[in-house]
C-alpha cells in the first residue's frame, strides 16, 4: 500500500468466516474430537510445506484493454489524486534486508527476485544491507508497532527512505508524496514481523511491486495483486507483463500519461504479440461511491448492521453500473459473508450468485476457488459431505496454482471432515495431515493451526 490514501482493509481473515459459519450451526459437543485430532496428528513435528517455482497464467485480454490498464495504474494515486509523470528506478536494481528477519522471508525474497528478473526482464539483484544503500529496502517491525504509527495497513511502501526510523523523522512532509518524484532512487517496504509465512510473502509480492512499478490498485481487474479485493496474493502473468512494459526501454522517467500512452501499443505488440485478439476495451472505471461502499463493509469501524448494509449498497451501485465483472461478484461475496451469522439462506445464494458471476469472469479462478470453501464449509454444517467433498475437489487446483496456503489448507481440513463423515478414515487422515503442513505455512505457529483445524471440526454436524 502506498501512504498517500486512506488504506483499504483487507478480506476478514478465514478464520473469521469460519468462525461466522461456525455460529450457524447447531451447538454440538465437537471440542473434544478437535482436540483429540489435533493432538493425535503430529502438529508439533509435521514440516511447513512450501510451493514450488510459480506457473503463471497469460493475460487473457487484449493489448488494447491492457494499456487503459496500465495507464490507470501507473498515473493514479489510490485516493483519486494524478501522477504528473511516470517515474521508475534507472539502472540496476539492489534489494537490501535491514534487521534479522523471519527465516521465510528471504528465501520467499530470492524467489520473487527470480521471477522479477525472468517474467519481468527487470535487473533486480539482493545485497547485503552493509553493502551500499539499497533501492529497496526491507524492513521488518512487529505488527503492533507499525500500526501505532500507521492504523490498518497490513504492510507498506514509502519512497525516499531506507529505514523506519527515516520514515518516522519524514512523516508529514511531502518527501513522503510519491506525486512529487521525478525519478525513484531510494524505497522502503515495511512489513509485519510476527504474522504468518504467507502474509509476508504477500506483503513481499505486492509491496516490492509497488516499488518498482505501478502504485494504483483497480478493482477492475480480475487477475492481479494489484487490486484491493485481496483474491491473488502472488504477482501474476498480467502483473509482470505490466512491470515488464514499466521497464521496457520505450519508456522513461519524466514522460507524461500522454507521452506514454502515445507508446504502449508498440512495446504490447512487441512484449504480448498473444494480446492482438481478446476483450479489447477496459472496463469502466469503478465509482467512488462504491469504493467508499466495499471499504465501510470491510472496514472494523462499524456495527455489523451498517457494514450489512454496505454491501448492499455495493450490491446496489455495481448493479445500476452495468458491471458484470468481478466487482459484482465481490459485491455478493462480502454481502455473503457479512450475513453469515445472521441469515444462513441469504448468505448461501450471495455465495451461489457470487460464484456464477466468477464462473463466467474467471472460470476456476482463485475467486471461485474462495467461494467453494464457503459453500463447502455450509455444505458439511448441513450434513452433506458428498457436497463439500465435490466442492472442495474443485476449489484445491485453483488455490494451489494461486499459491494461497491458508485456503488450500481449509479446503482440505473441510475435506477431511467430510471424508470422515462418508466413511474414509484413512483418506480423511491423509489429508488432514498434509492440510497441517499447508497450515504451518498460511497460518503461521502450531496453536494457530490447531485452532483452525478446531474450528473446522466444529462444523460437522
Amino acid at each position: 500500500m502506498c501512504l498517500d490514501i486512506t488504506l483499504p482493509r483487507r478480506l476478514l481473515s478465514l478464520a473469521a468466516l469460519l468462525g461466522a459459519l461456525a455460529a450457524c450451526t447447531p451447538a454440538t459437543p465437537t471440542a473434544g474430537i478437535a482436540e483429540r485430532r489435533v493432538t493425535d496428528l503430529p502438529g508439533d513435528t509435521v514440516a511447513m510445506n512450501r510451493f514450488t517455482a510459480a506457473r503463471p497464467s497469460a493475460p487473457g485480454r487484449g493489448n488494447a484493454a491492457i494499456a487503459a490498464d496500465f495507464i490507470d495504474l501507473s498515473f493514479v494515486m489510490e485516493s483519486g489524486r494524478p501522477i504528473p509523470q511516470m517515474t521508475r528506478f534507472e539502472g540496476p536494481i539492489s534489494v537490501a534486508v535491514n534487521g534479522t528477519p523471519p527465516p521465510t522471508l528471504i528465501p520467499d525474497l530470492d524467489a520473487l527476485i527470480g521471477r522479477l528478473r525472468r517474467e519481468a526482464g527487470i535487473d533486480i539483484a539482493r545485497i547485503r544491507a552493509s553493502d551500499s544503500p539499497a533501492s529497496i529496502t526491507i524492513e521488518t517491525l512487529p505488527r503492533a508497532r507499525m500500526q501505532r504509527v500507521v492504523p490498518q495497513a497490513a504492510c507498506f511502501v514509502v519512497p525516499r527512505v531506507s529505514s523506519w526510523a527515516e520514515f518516522r523523522r519524514a512523516r508529514g512532509s511531502r518527501d513522503l508524496d510519491w506525486t512529487t518524484l521525478t525519478t525513484r532512487d531510494r524505497v522502503a517496504v515495511f512489513i509485519p514481523s510476527d504474522v504468518a509465512p504467507q502474509e509476508i510473502r504477500d506483503c513481499l509480492h505486492e509491496e516490492v511491486a509497488q516499488a518498482l512499478g505501478p502504485l494504483n490498485d483497480l478493482y477492475r481487474l480480475p487477475d492481479s495483486v494489484f487490486n484491493d479485493d485481496n483474491f491473488h496474493a502472488v504477482l501474476t502473468g498480467f502483473d509482470m507483463l505490466i512491470l515488464r512494459t514499466y521497464y521496457d526501454p520505450g519508456l522513461a522517467n519524466g514522460m507524461t500519461r500522454e507521452d506514454v500512452a502515445a507508446r504502449l501499443p508498440d512495446i504490447l505488440a512487441r512484449l504480448n504479440p498473444g494480446g492482438g485478439g481478446g476483450a479489447g476495451v477496459s472496463a469502466r472505471a469503478t465509482s467512488r461511491a462504491w469504493i467508499d461502499a466495499i471499504q465501510s463493509a470491510l472496514g472494523p469501524s462499524t456495527s455489523e448492521a451498517d457494514r450489512i448494509r454496505a454491501a448492499e449498497r455495493a450490491v446496489t451501485i455495481a448493479r445500476n453500473a452495468g458491471w458484470q465483472d468481478t466487482r459484482l461478484g465481490f459485491s455478493f461475496f462480502a454481502l455473503g459473508r457479512l450475513t453469515l451469522s445472521r441469515d444462513a439462506d441469504r448468505s448461501v445464494q450471495a455465495f451461489q450468485t457470487a460464484a456464477s458471476i466468477f464462473e463466467r469472469v474467471a472460470p476456476g479462478g482463485i475467486q471461485s476457488a474462495h467461494v467453494d470453501m464457503q459453500l463447502a464449509a455450509f455444505s458439511l454444517s448441513a450434513g452433506r459431505a458428498d457436497e463439500a467433498l465435490r466442492l472442495t475437489s474443485r476449489a484445491l487446483p485453483a488455490a494451489t496454482h494461486a499459491q494461497n496456503a491458508a485456503l488450500l489448507a481449509t479446503l482440505q481440513m473441510i475435506r477431511a471432515e467430510a471424508l470422515d463423515d462418508v466413511g474414509r478414515a484413512a483418506e480423511a487422515r491423509a489429508v488432514r495431515l498434509d492440510s497441517l503442513g499447508w497450515g504451518r505455512y498460511g497460518f503461521g505457529s502450531n496453536a494457530a493451526v490447531g485452532a483452525r483445524l478446531s474450528e473446522v471440526a466444529a462444523l460437522s454436524p
